[in-house]
């Protein structure tokens, strides 16, 4: 038996699992922790939370297995994009990270554009233009904003890619999670060195670049007497948590496309050549499969939003769900099935910590719009589930306007376990949704790397296709279609309307905090 394990580091948590070479899962846990916002649109977290969860799961999956650590062939790492973390001399967090859906870098994503020579020469250098979330603006704010800490840093690191160094003792990355750094020449795979020199950073506040199932460390002594790993294990590069995901979900091959609803939602599709546009409405990167690429479009706040009426709003739903042992969204879910279709009116904006596709607009805020006395509790639910699927709809039509084949819609995330929102999903996009036998998305996609980083499999490919199944499909309604249609050109209309107002708004916030 081949067993790999594969670990994925969260935003609000740590997913370990370990997989035989069937994909069937041995033994699995996940372990929670907290986001800090210091001010309004800031997003940080300890980098050590993040290890302490690491520890915590690996323990838990090992103490369920029948395996012994030294059975695990392989390790993969997966995790959430973006985030920066600065170490020292002797390999210590300086600060807390800044994470991906941190809006802080408004003025260091322009000068990156400046210093670039404009947007489109910055898209043939890296792929993409500079967005907020990216990591190359948040080097520039240290630098521009807390130089004391800036002199202090000799290395930069992706938040998987920390796990991976108190793992292994070394410093690496791979390119799917580099392809977000905005650091990175997607098109060669390897760093660029052009856009690095015109943003005067050291390359060697850099680590090496892997391709995704390649091995790039082993775990150390330190590591294993940590974790309870075999000292040796090899550790492959993995991949950053949509394109393990994507690996996860069987996005290997043109055509078909995922659609994933959790904490940001993501509309992923599989590129065999990256292409071009000036314009740089989509991500583009690696992919985790060596020698293709992605395009991807991100809500920051989609199941997000509806995480934040649960937490500030749900506060009874969530007693009620521990009480019986149920999980608090389903409760919530069917509080939003007594409304009715498009909420009788009311539409929300999902913009709650600003907005990247396809607005790039840091700016942007979360709104209810159409209240009336006629609303309850099952409306705003519902409209906050209708606004998340609008959102994305608006990547979907974005996919399809590149050219990008859409023949198959795969649904992972939190809103692919809701059946509720498995149809709002299938009525808005005008496509049937199909969701998979594994909902285990990153971590499993990272442990399937780290399967054919072993020998387990051939390839990626070949990987995904002994292991995915599909489970069930969610036909749409061409008339709840034909409603949504209308809604969604209402949606997009608004943001319009508004988006001089939400500038406005933080002008405001920022002039009296």
């Amino acid at each position: 038996m081949s067993v790999t394990l594969g670990i994925d580091i969260g935003t609000s948590g740590t997913k370990s699992l370990a997989i035989d070479e069937r994909g069937s899962i041995l033994a699995s846990a996940t372990a929670e922790y907290p986001c800090d916002h210091p001010h309004p649109g800031w997003s940080e977290q300890d980098p050590e939370l993040w290890w302490e969860a690491t520890k915590k799961t690996v323990a838990e999956v090992l103490s369920k297995a029948a395996f012994q650590p030294e059975d695990i062939a392989g390790i993969g790492l997966s995790g959430q994009m973006h985030g920066s973390v600065f170490l020292d001399g002797a390999g210590m967090v300086i600060r807390p990270a800044l994470l991906w859906n941190d809006q802080r870098t408004a003025a260091e994503c322009a000068e990156i554009e400046n210093k670039a020579g404009g947007r489109a020469a910055l898209v043939r250098m890296v792929a993409n233009p500079a967005l907020t979330g990216f990591t190359a603006p948040k080097l520039l704010w240290l630098r521009n904003h807390e130089p004391l800490s800036w002199d202090k840093v000799r290395q930069v690191l992706l938040p998987k890619d920390y796990i991976r160094y108190r793992l292994t003792g070394t410093y690496a990355t791979e390119v799917s999670d580099a392809s977000g750094t905005l650091l990175l020449d997607v098109v060669h795979r390897r760093w660029s060195g052009d856009l690095l020199s015109k943003l005067q950073i050291d390359p060697a506040l850099l680590p090496p670049c892997y391709e995704s199932p390649a091995v790039s460390a082993k775990i150390s002594d330190l590591g294993a007497s940590a974790t309870g790993l075999a000292a040796g294990t090899p550790v492959v590069g993995g991949g950053g948590d949509q394109p393990a995901g994507a690996v996860g979900n069987g996005i290997v091959r043109p055509g078909i496309v995922s659609a994933t609803m959790g904490t940001s939602g993501v509309v992923f599709a599989h590129a065999e050549e990256l292409g071009y546009d000036p314009l740089g409405r989509l991500q583009r990167g690696c992919h985790a499969v060596p020698g293709t690429w992605h395009v991807m479009g991100v809500v920051l706040a989609a199941g997000g939003s509806l995480q934040w009426f649960r937490n500030e709003l749900g506060k009874a739903e969530v007693e009620v769900a521990r009480a019986r042992g149920v999980d608090p969204y389903f409760l919530l879910s069917d509080e939003a099935a007594l409304a009715g279709l498009g909420s009788e009116g009311l539409f929300f904006l999902p913009y709650m910590t600003g907005e990247r596709t396809p607005h790039f607009d840091p700016d942007a805020k979360g709104a209810w719009i159409g209240l009336t006395v006629r609303h309850g509790r099952p409306h705003l639910i519902r409209s906050i589930m209708e606004g998340a699927a609008y959102a994305m709809r608006d990547s979907l039509e974005l996919i399809r306007e590149m050219g990008v084949a859409i023949e198959q819609i795969r649904v992972s995330g939190g809103g692919a376990r809701d059946p509720l929102w498995r149809q709002i999903q299938a009525d808005i996009y005008g496509h049937g949704v199909h969701t998979l036998q594994s909902t285990e998305g990153p971590a499993f996609g990272a442990a399937l790397l780290a399967q054919v980083g072993s020998g387990g499999f051939a390839s990626v490919l070949e990987a995904c296709d002994a292991t995915i199944r599909l489970a069930d499909e969610t036909p749409f309604d061409p008339e709840a279609h034909e409603f949504y249609n209308r809604g969604h050109a209402l949606f997009r209309q608004l943001y319009r309307d508004l988006r001089g107002s939400f500038a406005a708004i933080s002008g405001l916030v920022r002039r009296y905090q």
